[in-house]
Formats: C-alpha cells, structure tokens, sequence
C-alpha cells in the first residue's frame, strides 16, 4: 500500500550547535565559493528569484521551470550521497539569503530543519514531494518512505508543478514564462517515460531482475514492471549497516531467481558489488556503467541532467540483461 506524502523532524542537539557556529563562520565566507555560476556565494543578478535547490536532480528540476528569471544555489555536489550530509558554511549562508527553499522532501534532507533554523530563513520552503504516491519503508526507520521518488518521471512532473506555483507566487510577474518552461519540461518527460517504457518492454520477462547497491529504484522498478531480487545495503538509506547475512542471502537470491548481473551505483564504492558479483557468478556493472541513484553526475557525463541520467539507467540495464 501507498501513502501521501507526511513530514517529521528529529532534533540533535549536538548537530544544532554545531550548525549555529557555522552560521557564525557564514557570516565570513561573503565573497567565496565555488567558481561557478551556481556556487554557495554566487549573488542574484537583480530581479532574479534567489532559490536555493538542496539536491542534484531538485536542483536540475529548478533550473528546468525557473529558466533564466532565477539564480540557483545548489547545495549537494555532483556524485555525492545525500542521505549523509553536512552543510557547509557557505550552505547555511546560501539558504539564510535566499527567497525560495526547494527541498525533495520525504526524510531525504536529514539536515534541513536545523539548517534552516540556524540560518534565519524567512522564504518560501517548498517540499517538492507534496502530492506524490509515497512507497512505504519496511521499519521505523524508514516511517517517512522511500525517498527515491525521482526515478519515475511521473512523479517529476508532480515535483515541477509544486515548484512552479512556488516560483509563480514568489515572482507573480514571472508565472507565465514558469508556466511555459514547465510545459515543455512535461513533454520531455512524457517523452522520457514513453521511451523507457519500450526498452523495458523489448526485454524479456524472464530477464526483468534488477539487483542494486541500496533501494533506490523502487519507483522505476514499479512503474516499469521489474522485478526487484534485493540490494547489496537493504534499506533506502546507504549508510545503513551491512551483515555477512545480507551478503550470504543477496548471493543466494541471485543464484535461485536466475539474475543476470548486479548494478552499482555511482556515488558508492563498488568493492561488495564485485564480492557479490564474483560469488554468485555474475556480472557487475560498475564504474563508468554505474547506475546513477542518488545522485546526478558532474557536467559531461552521462548522468549530468536528470533525462540523461534516467536514458543512461535504462540503456544499462537494458545492455546488461538482454
């Protein structure tokens, strides 16, 4: 069963001390950052809409419907897990300065809430996961779900609608041409899942067995009709704990139901993926060909937008299991 999407927060007394001395230190890092255009320090050229985006596809997701008429900080980096994180400096400035917050919600931003409260932020926080079927977790650990909503394009265009009306009552003046990017950006996801599909589609049932680094792809794998065998760490989060047991289990799974490879994913180190991989006899997909889950990739790479991400996912999968 499924369930809307609901928020919560757990405070950490020693993370909220810590996140107000770095909004001390914020007060000092006016001036540097990143070098590019969307760094910590980078300012708002005037009349631009300052939007803050926390992730690597929400931030992909803005940039699509905001076009020119806003100036995007970016919080997490290309290829960097995010259910682990901790802001920067630079970070709590950046959100502390900004007009519009655009989170992806569903417990991913651990962090958020007591980033937020140390940074004095008076915008509009927009949870981009508002009104997406959430899949449920296995334990109180998971009680907010799956995370990973992203990997069904669907859900994207849910995520790009919250993020218009956002942008569309910060900056009233810009609603038409929010309007209008969002539109195109559904067509291209239309487009996206439509082509999904027929990949999908080619392989044969038999071969539809997908084995991952963490439960990330539960989205995918439900709208595409998969069948998920298991995943190396087996929750939504990766810094989870791992058991020999798991292992043990994992390389069993593969052997029984006939799996044809295991995917790694980019922002993990793939060294138990090959152990699995060589123990149970099968392939391992890793390095270059690795599965972008969490993350998308740095510019140029295969997984530098969220459409490209989601075509280099399919086509791997695809070229592995056939």
């Amino acid at each position: 069963m499924s369930r809307i999407r609901s928020s919560a927060g757990v405070v950490n007394v020693h993370r909220v001390v810590g996140l107000a001395l770095l909004a001390l230190l914020a007060l000092f890092v006016a001036g540097c950052g990143s070098g590019d255009d969307d760094g910590p320090a980078s300012a708002a050229p005037p009349g631009k809409l300052r939007v803050v985006a926390t992730t690597t596809q929400v931030a992909d997701f803005v940039r699509a419907v905001g076009g020119d008429r806003v100036q995007v900080t970016q919080i997490l980096r290309p290829n960097v897990d995010p259910h682990d994180y901790e802001p920067s400096p630079a970070d709590v400035k950046a959100v502390g300065e900004a007009d519009v917050l655009v989170a992806n919600g569903v417990g991913l931003e651990k962090w958020l809430d007591e980033t937020i409260s140390s940074a004095g932020f008076e915008g509009t926080r927009v949870d981009a996961s508002q009104g997406v079927r959430i899949r449920p977790g296995s334990d109180e650990e998971e009680k907010d779900g799956d995370p990973h909503i992203w990997h069904n394009p669907l859900n994207v265009k849910i995520m790009t609608a919250n993020i218009e009306r956002a942008f569309a009552a910060a900056d009233p003046a810009g609603a038409a041409a929010y309007q209008a990017n969002r539109t195109a950006y559904d067509g291209r996801l239309d487009a996206l899942d439509a082509d999904i599909r027929r990949q999908i589609d080619a392989l044969p049932p038999a071969s539809r067995k997908l084995v991952t680094n963490h439960d990330a792809f539960g989205y995918y794998i439900d709208r595409y009709q998969l069948t998920f065998v298991g995943s190396i760490i087996p929750s939504f989060d990766t810094s989870a704990e791992l058991s020999g047991r798991d292992i043990n289990n994992l390389v069993e799974k593969i052997r029984t139901t006939g799996a044809r490879a295991v995917f790694s994913e980019s922002s993990l180190p793939p060294n138990t993926a090959e152990t699995i991989g060589r123990e149970a006899g099968v392939k391992v997909v890793a390095g270059e060909g690795s599965l972008y889950g969490d993350t998308l990739g740095p510019q140029g790479s295969d997984g530098a937008t969220y459409l490209r991400m989601e075509e280099h996912n399919t086509r791997t999968i695809v070229d592995a299991l056939q």
